[in-house]
């Protein structure tokens, strides 16, 4: 996608332009088909700051960085029921308030979370995005004691309820809409306009570039349906279930030919694998979806949903903790082909099932009927790795820097799990999200005590390089 101009703003009194309109982009229209109300495709972004946020300023800085990324103010446009695609509506402010704010409470940062995975903004107003600001709330981070434990405070670790001094930025993205990164750049702007402070996002880290290996023989095939996630104790309740920690970023010996993601696809295996051992499921390929965005970071970063899906499949037997080394080089191998292939966004069969032929109802149908048909052969679960923040996203003097940043994406059935990472301030901050239909907080906890096991198993067994 390409940044769009706002539709001219008629400043004399006279009849209003017609909004400018975009058609749906592939990954769009198939979100938009296969919605589902009790699980709604929301991504949440988390930000920790150590300081308190004037409400008033804060507002004008999101809805003027809003103004500087127009692509993000749009609204489905309404259409007959024989239209042949889906089309945006840019509008040239938004329809309605976007910032809240929240005062602090014991729960207020445990009810701002649940808040963000129960309710997608709806795609009827500009913008499909919600901000809430929790003030005077403690930061989120790992502890033993659970979810969303606060580091350096007394507070509860289940609530975040801190000192009293600190901000909590939720932001709650309608997935058909826009991803993480691209509202993670707008964030940067407000972030700018608020503080004053150069957000520039700093340099890529610089790594030397290696030969990609034409194939894996030892692959296993696409067509084998892969593992399912086994069940937990499922709740009753319909939704995503979500558990955040903070880890110490993986060390990896100087030199190594896999990367810091590379260790958290085979701690993710790792973690899958020993889960369904431990329920009694039968050893199956695992495959993990990994999406790869290559945008650039700048404040012409294309804004919209930017990333292509790359699955990463492993075989039972290569998912084994005590040949670490071994899984770590394979794992590089596998993604470094993958980030290198040239394929669309969600591979040449989306593409097709969106060819505006015929009337988008009827591309609607199919897509569903084919999803249910898909369902066995859906990834085992997903793993979205933002990397390294690039933006200091700098509140000025006052509000400070964040020093946490949690994002989720959501976690459907049969698919039903997904892990996002992104390190800040040199930790790794980590969210555990789950199909409640599946999973239930307990067995996220510990999933998240695995993953912990497992992503530290990486330094030591992948150091020794057996």
């Amino acid at each position: 996608m390409t940044t769009v101009d706002h539709p001219a703003r008629d400043g004399t009194g006279g009849p209003a332009r017609r909004p400018v309109r975009v058609p749906f982009p592939v990954v769009d229209e198939v979100a938009r088909h296969c919605l589902q109300e009790a699980e709604p495709e929301t991504v949440h972004i988390e930000i920790h700051l150590p300081g308190p946020l004037d409400r008033d300023r804060l507002t004008a800085a999101f809805t003027e960085a809003l103004r500087r990324h127009p692509r993000v103010l749009m609204r489905e446009a309404p259409g007959r029921w024989y239209r042949r695609r889906y089309e945006w509506e840019l509008t040239p402010e938004p329809d309605t308030a976007v910032v809240s704010f929240t005062p602090p409470g014991r729960d207020s940062l445990r009810a701002a979370r649940a808040r963000c995975l129960e309710a997608a903004p709806p795609l009827s107003a500009s913008p499909p995005v919600r901000l809430e600001v929790v003030e005077g709330a403690g930061r989120a981070a790992n502890g033993g004691a659970g979810p969303g434990t606060p580091t350096g405070t007394s507070a509860d670790p289940a609530t975040g309820a801190g000192n009293g001094n600190g901000t909590v930025l939720f932001l709650t993205i309608n997935h058909t809409a826009l991803d993480g990164p691209a509202c993670l750049r707008v964030l940067a702007t407000a972030a700018e306009l608020y503080g004053g402070r150069d957000n520039t996002p700093a340099a890529p880290p610089v790594r030397s570039p290696e030969a990609v290996e034409p194939g894996d023989a030892g692959t296993p095939s696409v067509w084998a349906p892969p593992a399912r996630v086994a069940s937990g104790a499922p709740e009753s309740t319909p939704g995503n279930g979500l558990i955040v920690t903070e880890l110490a970023v993986p060390r990896r010996p100087q030199g190594s030919p896999y990367t810091v993601n590379d260790q958290l696809m085979a701690a993710t295996a790792l973690t899958v694998a020993h889960w369904n051992r431990e329920h009694g499921q039968r050893p199956r390929p695992l495959r993990i979806t990994m999406p790869v965005d290559d945008r650039p970071r700048g404040a012409d970063m294309p804004i919209g949903n930017g990333t292509r899906l790359v699955e990463v499949t492993f075989s039972p037997a290569e998912v084994d903790a005590s040949r670490m080394g071994e899984l770590l080089r394979r794992t590089a191998t596998r993604t470094r082909a993958l980030k290198a292939a040239d394929r669309p966004q969600l591979g040449h069969g989306a593409a097709l099932l969106t060819a505006p032929v015929v009337p988008v109802a009827w591309r609607a149908a199919v897509t569903r009927g084919l999803r249910r048909a898909a369902g066995p052969w859906t990834s085992t679960c997903l793993l979205s790795n933002i990397g390294r923040i690039p933006y200091a996203l700098d509140f000025g003097e006052e509000a400070g820097r964040a020093r946490a940043v949690w994002f989720s994406a959501p976690a459907r059935t049969p698919r039903g799990l997904t892990v996002t990472t992104a390190s800040t301030s040199g930790r790794l901050h980590v969210s555990l999200r789950w199909s409640r239909s599946l999973l239930g907080h307990g067995d996220g906890a510990h999933l998240r005590d695995l993953f912990e096991h497992y992503l530290h198993a990486t330094e030591e067994t992948g150091a020794s390089g057996r």
